[in-house]
């Protein structure tokens, strides 16, 4: 077992206004994600299923040609080689993902 200490992880810069820190176990990959106001992730898929938990703010998903307004507290499901595209709204966010396997190219 670890313990991790989130507020003395080094974050990794993904894309503009775009931030991570990541933390993984053999089988999983937690990412807590850091998003600035109007800030963009780009359309993209992995192989990875990914479960992403708003923690606040308010972002536009789109999962696999779906798109909806995903509030704090919300949850999203996306299965592996799903394209997905994310944009935030007015206000910050940040996002607790949760990738099975681990993604080794957010490990750092």
């Amino acid at each position: 077992m670890s313990f991790q200490d989130p507020n003395t992880r080094p974050y990794k810069d993904m894309f503009p206004g775009v931030r991570t820190r990541t933390f993984w176990g053999d089988e999983h990959l937690l990412s807590l994600v850091d998003l600035e106001a109007n800030s963009v992730l780009p359309r993209h898929s992995h192989p990875h299923e990914q479960s992403s938990y708003v923690i606040f703010g308010e972002l536009e998903f789109e999962v696999g040609g779906e798109t909806r307004l995903v509030k704090s507290g919300e949850i999203i499901i996306i299965p592996g080689g799903v394209e997905h595209f994310v944009k935030v709204g007015p206000v910050a966010a940040r996002v607790l993902d949760i990738f099975i396997p681990a993604r080794e190219d957010l490990k750092y």
